[in-house]
């Protein structure tokens, strides 16, 4: 039986300067790719509110959403480490509150581990799900459920003050019990400096080779989606013409009559349709 990726895991790829590989999945089939292609962890990310049901922001995503897509990903996957997110206002009201639905996506997933973004403003209620025993991947850096404080999707830390808060947000969430943290859209400099200070895996998207891991989304990977690509999307595929290319012809064959063919069709004795025939 395949050995899961686990949090002891990472943190002796960290020790070992082995570099981790993390890419988002939202169902069965997505689980089944990343699952083949060896990749380390799997994040069911709250991003399948704009990649997968058509929001225009991750706002709108709820728990339910989560615990749904995230049972799908659990089952195609054997080895890689499943991370739920957190949707937004699912553990900012209260600790107990975030303790307690932390405690369903896991529940109700088989997942083993939960993310939730902020820093030292989240380091208490970080400290209070891992005491629940629940792992808790951290995020700093551009926050998508808090972008619209940030001004949209910008990259952050990038004078002294607002570097030195991400700094200090990062040894917080270490200190709370966090298993790792992901630094999206910071500079590569700072987030050499964080992976540095702390002892626990960095994961970055958009912060630079110096991270411990990396994180990608699935569509981005694989070219699925042609209307935005940010400036930290490198594309290992361009899928969506040949799947619309695909889509065209079987859609040409169908009005043709060309499809199905016999090949593709099932028979049976003609004695018994001409009886069927006589008899109706």
């Amino acid at each position: 039986m395949t050995k899961r990726v686990t949090t002891l895991t990472l943190a002796e790829m960290k020790k070992n300067n082995e570099k981790i590989t993390m890419a988002t999945a939202y169902d069965y089939a997505s689980a089944k790719v990343v699952e083949e292609a060896g990749i380390d962890m799997i994040l069911v990310g709250d991003s399948l509110g704009m990649v997968v049901l058509g929001y225009e922001n991750t706002l709108s995503v709820t728990l339910d959403d989560m615990i749904h897509h995230g049972k799908a990903v659990v089952r195609g996957s054997n080895r890689a480490m499943v991370v739920i997110d957190m949707p937004f206002m699912t553990y900012q009201v209260s600790k107990e509150v975030a303790v307690r639905n932390a405690g369903r996506a896991i529940q109700e997933t088989g997942a083993p581990a939960v993310k939730l973004e902020g820093g030292e403003d989240m380091a208490k209620t970080v400290k209070k799900i891992v005491k629940a025993g629940i792992p808790v991947v951290g995020h700093i850096g551009l926050t998508p459920q808090s972008v619209g404080q940030m001004g949209g999707f910008v990259v952050q830390g990038k004078n002294e003050k607002m570097a030195e808060q991400l700094v200090k947000d990062a040894l917080k969430l270490e200190d709370a019990g966090a298993c790792s943290i992901v630094l999206e859209a910071i500079p590569r400099q700072l987030a050499q400096l964080i992976t540095e200070k702390l002892t626990i895996p960095t994961i970055g998207i958009g912060a630079g080779v110096h991270c411990d891991g990396q994180v990608l989304v699935y569509h981005d990977i694989l070219g699925l989606q042609t209307d935005m690509r940010p400036k930290f999307v490198k594309q290992y595929g361009t899928f969506f013409n040949p799947m619309v290319n695909a889509m065209e012809i079987y859609g040409k064959e169908v009005k043709s009559g060309a499809f199905p063919s016999q090949e593709h069709t099932f028979t049976m004795d003609e004695a018994i349709i001409e009886k069927l025939r006589e008899k109706f």
